[in-house]
Parts: structure tokens; C-alpha cells; sequence
């Protein structure tokens, strides 16, 4: 049964924020602002050449790099949703960012090298340089997109729900204020803001999820009559066991597991996700393009990799703790239940109002804003130069660096006004994390096909990349709309869900695209501006890359993934 956030507000009418708290985010909010104005400021000299504004001037250290590949990607979607899954599900859904991990080494060590050295601005201004202006323009019309719908729209939708649940105001209020306040810093300070402002925000989310968990854990410690302790481990093991829950602790499930997503569509599926959303989306990889040179280009996304161990520890957790809390009758949910039935949606809301004092509520709440106001910065950053470089700076190429800044910072604030009348039309999805994921996996199996085979394959050849890259789309939007329509059809009763769906389209385009180079073999092109262009833009061999070696022995990013790799391994045994 669907309920709208208005619906589930009236359920209680408890306060949910006092003074205190909103004192502490509206600091918040004036306090980032202002750093990211500063940021601006502090360059403002530099700030009408296009790099400066688009790229920070190429001067990302890897830690900036890092801390902001994580802001990014993290926003209240991961909050509001993986606390929703992890109610529902356990721990399944941290997969995906346990498996993030692995592509973000990929990032570091085989595709960041081709970006820095070919001197791209654009992830589209690759593909035009390995196959032709055809990929080019398929690529940034879907980065674009899905910019502002993944990114932008689906952030704004889960902020809005949490928002409207504590502060009890209509959610359209709540989001107009913090979209104008990020705008604002935006679209004046260009991307060093927008990482100055992500690097705080990073800590800050860190900080206040990890006080939640702190808090859930410590309620759960103790006798039922007494909460608060240090046994909450124990007892959690002891709830899921006597309601027959054990597998929501299991992040690797057998097939024909009731949630629907076996260790196989796991294994097989988020390579699909990962490789378009880590490696070839502009809003994330546009941090590693502003790097200072290749060396901090290959340890940031090793360094991010390492952060992405911890949401399932303090974003899925959560939720999970929030079930056997639900259950003992030491958490009340009360407010967010109808005909008996929670609805999970608010669960991340209700922890905050039912665990947490007044005062650490505030935090909270300044948390879950720099979660939705660095992933809103991020994408309109990313927006700001996918139609500058690819659209404005193609048709026009003599334009000065002062009217294509301008041109940006116009692209990103209509983009943003999209992104906010999108927001109702997504609230259909019974798992808004899940439904994000959907959209996803029927989206990037073509891209991520086109760009594996371009970077591993020199024989990719550019009339087989367009026709898979158009192709392809066409029939993941055809699948989507007939899964979205035909709920009960065939194609919904997959083995794995969207994950395989995601394979089986992604294998799909490889064959396709390799019959099609065969076929329709290239030939090489000449370079006008000294850049490498069609087939030497791919490594000689898969493993090439890997013999780059690091600037120092313990800086060597194949040490450091090496290290990433086994710790994540240990993680998945403990946790299968």
C-alpha cells in the first residue's frame, strides 16, 4: 500500500524538533555556504578561465579527490534508503557499496591514466576521441539525464521525505532552501567549491550516521527493561534468530533468496552499475579530471574505495538495528504504521526523532543536508560542463572562457529547477534506492560495454561503438518501459532482478559491438593537437596498466588496491 510523506506525517504528532536543533542546521547551512563562497572568492581571480571554473585548475590532491568521489556519490538516498532496505532486507543491499570498492580500483589503475593523459575535460570528449563525435554526443546527452534525475531529482525526492517528517513543513519548502543555498555556492565558485564544500560534508555525514548507529547499538545493549548497554551485537544476533532472520546479516544470498538478489546477480550484475556509474559518468569521474597529475588521479579513487567500507557499517546497519529494536518494543514506529503495516520509508526519521536527545537531532539533520547539497553540487558542477564543453564550446569553438563559464552556470541552474519538478513523478517506487538501481541497470549496459571494449580492445572500432551505443539505449529504455507497465511480465521474472537484467543487456552489447568491429574495422586516425586518438587510446595488453609504477613504494596505487582488495575480501567472508 503507498502512502505519499503527507499521508505518513499525520500518523503522529509528536515534536520532532526543538530550538536547539534547528539552530544547529540553520549554522550549518550559513556555515557551508559561506566556505564554499570563500573557496570562490579566494580565486576569484582565475576564476573566468574555463579550467579553473570546471576543473579547480587541475589541483586535486588525492585525499580532495577522494573525500569528494564519496560526498558525491553519498546522499540522502543512502541514508533514507539503505535504512529502508536495511529494515526490509538486512544487509543485502550493501553490496553495492562493498563491491564500489572493487571498481574504484579499476578507476584508479586502468581508466584515470587515459583520462589525464589524453587531457580531456569530458568523459563524452573521450569517447569522441577513441571512436567518433556520434559516441561523443550519445554520452553527454545520457550524462546529462541522468545528472539530473539520478543525481539531482532522486537526492531531492529522499531529502524531501526525511525533511518534511522532522521539520513537519510541506517537502517542496524545505527543498527550494537548500537547492538555492547549494546554487548559490555552485554555480559561483565552480568545482574547488564545490570539493572544498564536499571535503566538510564528507565528515560531517560520517560523524552524524555513525552517532545514529552509536546510539541504535547502545539502545539495543541492555534487558529489554532497561536499554542501554554494550551487548547489542549479542542481541541482535538473539532477535534475527528467534524471528528467523539470520540471512539478514548474509550480504552473499543462495539463489531463489526471497529478496531477490543472489550472490550470482551480485557478482555478475554490479560490474555492469559500477563501470558506468564509477568510471565513465561525468558527475563522478569530473573530481579525477581536476587532479594535480596522474599519480594523485590513480590514488584518489583507491582512497574513496576505502571510505566505501563504511556505509554499510553506518548507513544499512542502521536500519537493520531499527528491525530488532521494531521487534524487542524498544523502538516505536508507531508514526510511520498503517493497517499494521511499517512503512519503511520513514524509518531513518523516526531513529533520529525516537533515539536521539534534542541538540544531536540538529547534527543529524545537518548531516542528511550535506549529504543531498554535496551530490546536488556535484551534478550540477558535472552539468555545468558537460553543456559547456559539449555542446556550446563544439558548436562554437572560438568562444571565450568568460562566456562559456557563463553558459554553465546557466545549464546548471535550469537543470536544478528540472530536477525539482521531477521530484514527485519518482515517489512511485516501493524502494526508492532499489527503483534508482532499476533505472540504472537499464541504462549503463551499453556505455559500460562501449567503453571496456575501447580502453581493453584496440579492434573497437568507431561505427560498432555508435551503433551499440544508440542501440543498446533504445532497447534498455524499451525493456524499462515495458518492465515499468507489465509488472507481472515475463521480463520481471528474472533470476536476480535488475542486476541480471543489467548483465544479460551488457552482454548483449559486447557481442554485438564486437561483431560489429569485425565487420566494420577502423581505420587510424591522424591527431591534430598531439593527443592520442582512436586505437591508441586502449592498453597494449589488459594488464598494461598495471605496470605503471607509483611515484613512491608506499604510494604505489597497485599496492594500495592490492591492500583495498584483501580487506575487502576478509569483509565478505565474515559477512557471506
Amino acid at each position: 500500500m503507498e502512502h505519499t510523506t503527507s499521508e505518513l506525517s499525520e500518523l503522529g504528532t509528536r515534536v520532532h524538533l526543538g530550538p536547539i536543533d534547528i539552530t544547529v542546521a540553520v549554522i550549518y547551512l550559513i556555515g557551508i555556504v559561506a566556505i564554499g563562497l570563500l573557496a570562490a572568492w579566494r580565486h576569484k581571480a582565475r576564476q573566468g578561465a574555463a579550467d579553473e571554473y570546471f576543473l579547480a585548475g587541475k589541483s586535486l590532491g588525492w585525499a580532495s579527490i577522494g573525500l569528494a568521489l564519496f560526498a558525491t556519490n553519498i546522499s540522502t538516498l543512502h541514508l533514507v534508503s539503505f535504512a529502508q532496505n536495511g529494515f526490509d532486507t538486512g544487509l543485502l543491499n550493501g553490496n553495492f557499496e562493498w563491491m564500489a570498492g572493487f571498481t574504484l580500483v579499476m578507476l584508479g589503475l586502468f581508466f584515470a591514466p587515459f583520462y589525464i593523459r589524453s587531457g580531456i575535460s569530458t568523459l563524452p570528449d573521450f569517447l569522441e576521441r577513441r571512436y567518433n563525435r556520434t559516441c561523443r554526443d550519445c554520452l553527454a546527452f545520457v550524462s546529462v539525464l541522468t545528472a539530473v534525475v539520478i543525481h539531482i531529482a532522486f537526492a531531492l525526492l529522499t531529502g524531501g521525505i526525511i525533511l518534511e517528517e522532522l521539520l513537519e513543513i510541506p517537502m517542496i519548502y524545505s527543498l527550494i532552501v537548500l537547492c538555492v543555498l547549494t546554487g548559490i555556492y555552485t554555480i559561483v565558485g565552480g568545482l574547488l567549491a564545490v570539493v572544498v564544500t564536499e571535503s566538510i560534508q564528507t565528515i560531517v555525514l560520517l560523524a552524524g550516521a555513525a552517532l545514529i548507529t552509536w546510539f541504535a547499538f547502545w539502545q539495543l545493549g541492555g534487558p529489554a527493561d532497561s536499554p542501554g548497554g554494550w551487548n547489542g551485537w549479542e542481541n541482535l544476533l538473539s532477535i534475527l534468530q528467534q524471528e528467523g532472520e539470520e540471512q539478514k546479516l548474509s550480504m552473499l544470498r543462495p539463489h531463489g533468496d526471497k529478496d531477490g538478489m543472489p550472490w550470482y546477480a551480485v557478482l555478475l550484475g554490479y560490474p555492469v552499475l559500477g563501470i558506468w556509474y564509477w568510471c565513465a559518468d561525468q558527475t563522478i569521474v569530473q573530481r579525477v579530471l581536476g587532479a594535480k597529475d596522474e599519480q594523485h588521479a590513480r590514488q584518489g579513487p583507491i582512497f574513496a574505495g576505502v571510505l566505501k567500507i563504511l556505509p554499510v557499517f553506518l548507513f544499512v546497519l542502521p536500519g537493520l538495528l531499527a528491525y530488532a529494536l521494531y521487534v524487542d518494543g524498544r523502538l516505536d514506529l508507531s508514526m510511520i504504521t498503517v493497517d499494521e503495516e511499517v512503512q519503511s520509508k520513514g524509518v531513518y526519521a523516526s531513529m533520529i526523532t525516537e533515539l536521539l536527545p534534542p541538540g544531536l537531532r540538529g547534527i543529524l539533520v545537518a548531516a542528511l543536508m550535506a549529504a543531498l547539497m554535496s551530490t546536488v553540487s556535484g551534478a550540477m558542477n558535472s552539468i555545468s560542463t558537460l553543456v559547456s564543453y559539449d555542446l556550446i564550446k563544439r558548436f562554437n569553438p572560438s568562444v571565450s572562457d568568460k562566456s562559456l563559464v557563463r553558459s554553465g552556470r546557466i545549464a546548471a541552474g535550469v537543470a536544478l529547477v528540472l530536477a525539482v519538478a521531477l521530484v514527485p513523478a519518482l515517489n512511485m517506487f516501493e524502494s526508492i534506492y532499489n527503483g534508482m538501481a532499476s533505472i540504472i541497470s537499464h541504462v549503463a549496459p551499453p556505455i559500460t560495454a562501449v567503453l571496456v571494449l575501447g580502453v581493453f580492445w584496440r579492434g573497437s572500432s568507431s561505427r560498432a561503438a555508435a551503433t551499440t551505443l544508440i542501440g543498446g539505449s533504445i532497447l534498455g529504455i524499451g525493456i524499462f518501459t515495458i518492465n515499468t507497465f507489465v509488472p507481472d511480465g515475463i521480463l520481471n521474472q528474472l533470476p536476480g532482478g535488475f542486476m541480471m537484467m543489467a548483465f544479460t543487456l551488457c552482454m548483449l552489447c559486447v557481442i554485438g559491438q564486437i561483431l560489429l568491429s569485425l565487420m566494420m574495422p577502423d581505420v587510424q586516425r591522424a591527431t591534430t593537437d598531439g593527443m592520442p586518438t582512436g586505437s591508441d587510446l586502449a592498453w597494449e595488453t589488459p594488464l598494461a596498466a598495471l605496470k605503471i609504477p607509483g611515484k613512491t613504494r608506499l604510494g604505489d596505487p597497485r599496492l594500495l588496491s592490492a591492500g583495498l582488495i584483501v580487506v575487502m575480501a576478509i569483509l565478505y567472508w565474515i559477512f557471506r
